[in-house]
């Protein structure tokens, strides 16, 4: 074992864990990487880790899906190869508590449980991966990372509901996520894309979650997630914005429970419900003929194409647009789709340049900058949880 001191990033949930290490220095360089899938079906996790130059060092079949046994894996992992020092935790909602990244105590932990209903398919396992940690390694420092913090910023008006205004006061309000993805894309803007990366840009953080974000010199003005994660763009099996007599009609007149419901907008729309069931993974549904496949690909680069023209009123108009995350930096035909949309905005295309995932995507005549930026999130935990605690000494 090295004496190298190091920060553990985790971003926990229902699915996976995902978790990074990464030097305890000003630099912050990542030294490795991994992920467990877990399998509720056969009661089995996969275990792989990488090294900072994508050599595979695990990878292995752990018997069990139980939180305490997998994070002890990683742990002890851990302890082989460098000193975990802090931990660091993407948390997805930080409700009106939390504008900022914070030291996770007691108190800390009951506010992020008390969020737990706005966030349900990530927020109950971000608490869970804490508890783990802070029981079986006390000592250790952890930091919560919102995702919900980076758009404070947004205009006022942006984060209203047009709802009676004592449950306006009460926190319904819109608070957009993804916010550690879009503070990174905002920080490297500059450097990717010059000075436009200072003027009126809009991102589009496309995955399994998908939302976009308008920002103007890297701040955050609007967003299209809102209240919920669920709000926004269709995604691979949530339905995005949605009339809400749907679910008046589905709870008065199909005598649908609140917990049926809940199961259709999150793991039964989106991608996969479009599809008809086939996918709610891009990469498969791209390669099938299926009529429903394609519809599903369609009506998703249909509404991100309708979300980046509602925030550019946000921002008055649009120097460029960024394409980032799992869809956005890796499926060239999802972008071409997309931006074939907003060609009346004299966008333009570099077929090639699009096809070999370039920085630049967007043709020498087009009026708006494309470009694709590969996001970060675990640097910006891992950056924002080394800041705090040394703030702290």
């Amino acid at each position: 074992m090295t004496t190298h001191p190091v920060i553990l990033t985790i971003n926990s949930g229902s699915s996976s864990i995902k978790f990074s290490l990464f030097s305890d220095d000003e630099i912050c360089t990542n030294l490795y990487y991994g992920n467990i899938d877990i399998h509720t079906d056969n009661k089995q996790s996969i275990l792989r880790i990488f090294d900072a130059k994508h050599n595979k060092l695990k990878d292995e079949v752990i018997q069990s899906i139980e939180y305490t046994t997998l994070f002890h894996t990683i742990i002890n992992w851990i302890d082989t190869v460098a000193k975990l020092v802090s931990v660091g935790h993407r948390v997805v909602h930080g409700g009106q508590y939390f504008t900022q990244p914070v030291i996770i105590n007691e108190t800390i932990i009951k506010q992020i449980e008390e969020l737990i209903p706005l966030a349900p398919l990530h927020q109950i396992h971000n608490v869970e991966a804490i508890k783990i940690i802070a029981k079986q390694y006390p000592h250790i420092k952890q930091c919560a990372c919102f995702d919900t913090s980076f758009h404070i910023t947004q205009f006022y008006l942006a984060k209203l509901f047009a709802l009676p205004r004592d449950l306006i006061d009460a926190g319904i309000i819109r608070y957009g996520f993804h916010g550690l993805s879009y503070e990174y894309i905002a920080s490297v803007l500059p450097k990717y894309i010059g000075e436009i990366g200072h003027k009126k840009v809009i991102v589009q953080h496309l995955g399994s979650g998908s939302s976009v974000c308008a920002l103007n010199n890297g701040k955050s003005v609007a967003t299209s997630m809102g209240f919920t994660a669920l709000d926004g763009l269709m995604m691979g099996s949530r339905c995005g914005s949605l009339d809400p007599g749907v679910i008046l009609y589905l709870l008065q007149e199909k005598k649908y429970s609140a917990e049926y419901i809940s199961k259709i907008l999150y793991h039964d729309s989106g991608l996969l419900g479009v599809s008809n069931g086939i996918s709610s993974d891009m990469r498969e549904l791209i390669t099938s003929n299926n009529k429903y496949a394609i519809e599903a690909i369609e009506l998703f680069c249909y509404r991100v194409a309708c979300e980046i023209g509602s925030l550019s009123v946000s921002l008055g108009g649009c120097d460029a647009i960024v394409f980032t995350a799992g869809i956005g930096e890796h499926i060239p035909i999802i972008r071409q789709k997309i931006c074939a949309y907003l060609e009346f905005l004299g966008i333009k295309l570099d077929p090639i340049k699009n096809d070999r995932n370039e920085i630049i995507i967007s043709d020498s005549s087009s009026s708006i900058i494309v470009s694709v930026i590969p996001t970060n999130e675990e640097y910006m935990i891992a950056h924002h949880t080394r800041s705090i605690l040394q703030s702290k000494l």
